[in-house]
Order: structure tokens, then sequence, then C-alpha cells
């Protein structure tokens, strides 16, 4: 436990404290919650079981359902119980263990929207390498870099926090555990520690959201010289990824890109990434992909018929 502290547990004001707006919200996150483990277990169980799923852009995309099914049990099955009952507590290793999850799995995520970026412009800008350079082992190599790239950000996360003294008060107006609002409630200065979460939370963010805002810019521009059929497929895959880029980094970017403070309307925004987001990404993904659509039927039929 962080130094000279006497905090052994903390307590979330959560959403709101109006009963009845909690067993709506009880209701309308349990469906989320089901809606988005459904939703991305059948992506990854079509793509594993597709033959004709069998391309770099389906192995990534199979990665990422799973990444946010474990993301989106990071923190949703405690707020769903949570609003149960009137006193929401956690203990301060809970707290610490669901903050190194939430930003492990999170990083990890981060890091895989580029290399899903990266996927596209090797296949549209360099249709004749794309086996070759997309090849199973550099896409393994891939997974496991941006596993070390959120392990390497979460530990950070999670070491700044745990060093610090904790005296009291140990009330969280939020949610969850996360960086500013446990860097308010420490009895130190905490300056310079704000300004080591802006470096790590905050210049990801920004930083690859730009680039990965950038390379699409560049892989649409790039697709003009294709047949029409050819533009189509691109815009339709490219825009797919640019929505869950967006729905994923514009939050995130309010929340850490900016000085460490604890603002009454950042648990409602991080709503959107830590609940929302995870359930968005098979919904555009399949809504908008006529194979996985076709791949999802044709697994349908097949678990009928046997």
């Amino acid at each position: 436990m962080g130094q000279s502290s006497n905090v052994t547990e903390f307590i979330f004001l959560g959403l709101t404290q109006d009963p009845a707006a909690q067993k709506a919200l009880f209701v309308l996150f349990s469906l989320i919650y089901i809606v988005t483990m459904l939703g991305n277990l059948l992506i990854a169980v079509t793509v594993i079981a597709s033959p004709s799923l069998n391309s770099p852009m389906y192995f990534f995309l199979a990665c990422l359902s799973l990444l946010d099914a474990f993301y989106c049990n990071t923190v949703s099955p405690n707020l769903i119980i949570d609003l149960l009952y009137n006193k929401k507590t956690i203990s301060f290793k809970a707290c610490m263990f669901q903050l190194f999850t939430e930003h492990f799995f999170g990083g990890v995520e981060v890091f895989l929207l580029v290399f899903m970026a990266y996927d596209r412009y090797v296949a549209i800008c360099k249709p004749l390498h794309y086996l070759t350079i997309m090849n199973k082992q550099v896409c393994i190599i891939l997974l496991l870099v941006a596993g070390v790239g959120g392990l390497v950000h979460s530990m950070i996360q999670v070491l700044t926090v745990y060093k610090l003294p904790f005296c009291g008060p140990n009330i969280i107006d939020h949610f969850m555990c996360d960086m500013n609002p446990l860097l308010g409630l420490a009895c130190t200065d905490t300056y310079f520690l704000g300004i080591t979460v802006v470096a790590n939370g905050g210049v990801i963010c920004v930083g690859i959201f730009t680039f990965l805002l950038v390379s699409y810019g560049i892989i649409l521009s790039s697709v003009k010289t294709h047949s029409q059929e050819g533009r189509r497929k691109a815009l339709f895959t490219c825009c797919s990824h640019i929505m869950v880029v967006v729905c994923f980094f514009a939050p995130c970017t309010f929340i850490y890109a900016r000085p460490a403070h604890n603002f009454p309307i950042d648990k409602y925004i991080a709503v959107f990434y830590i609940v929302v987001s995870p359930m968005l990404n098979p919904l555009i993904y399949t809504l908008r992909n006529s194979e996985m659509k076709n791949s999802i039927k044709r697994l349908w039929c097949k678990t009928q018929t046997t």
C-alpha cells in the first residue's frame, strides 16, 4: 500500500445517487454488457471458424474483439453490481488491480488499432506485397509488441499511484479507480505526477489519434487510382476503422490529455470508452462488412444443421 497510508478502501459516489436512476442504469448497462460480450465473442468465433476469413485483417479484428471482451470486464461488472447498492466500496488492492487491467487492455487496444491501420495501408497501397509483408509471423510479433506496450503503460500508471500516501478522505466522485480521481485524494503534492500522467496517457492518446487520422487520410487519398469496386471496399473498411478510432480516442483524449484534475463530467465521458465503445466495435465491423456478415450467416446455418 502507499507509503504512510491509512486508507484500506475507497468509496465510489457512482454516476447518480437517485435510486430510480440507478435501477434504470442497472438494466441499461446489463443489456449493453450482454450485447458487448455476445457481439465480440461472435466475431472472434466466426473468424476462427471461417477459412475464408484467414487474412491478417480478420486476425487483428478477432484480437480486437477478444480484447474488447476482456476490457469490458475490467470495470463494467463492478459498475453494474454497484448500482444495486447504496454504498459502493472497493479495497485498495482491488482498486490497484482495476487500474492495472483497465490501462493494460486499453493500452494494448491503442497499439492494436495502430497495427490495424498499418495492415490496411499495406493492403490498399501495396496489394501485391501484402501477404509477404503481413505474414503470420509479423502479425504475431505485432500482437506481442502491443501486449508489451500495454504492460509498460499500465505499470507506469499503477506504480505512480501505489507509492502515494492516502490519509483520507477516501471518497471518489467516479464509478471506477482511475488516475485523476486517485491523484486528487493523495495527501501530498501531485503536480509533477500529474505531468507524468499527461505524458504517459495524454501524449499517447493525442499522438496516436492524430497519427491514425492522418494515416487513414493517406490511405483514402491513395485509392483514387483503384477501380470503383476497389475504392468502395477500401472506403467502407477505412471508414469502419475511423469510426472505431474516434469512438475510443476522442473521450480518452479529453480525460488524459490535460492537467490532472477530476471534473464531475469525467465519469460520464468515461462511460463512453469503458462501456459503450467495446459494444460499438463489433456492430461497426459486422454491419459494414459483407464478408463478416456472410460468414456469420454460414456459421449460424452450420450450427442449425448439426
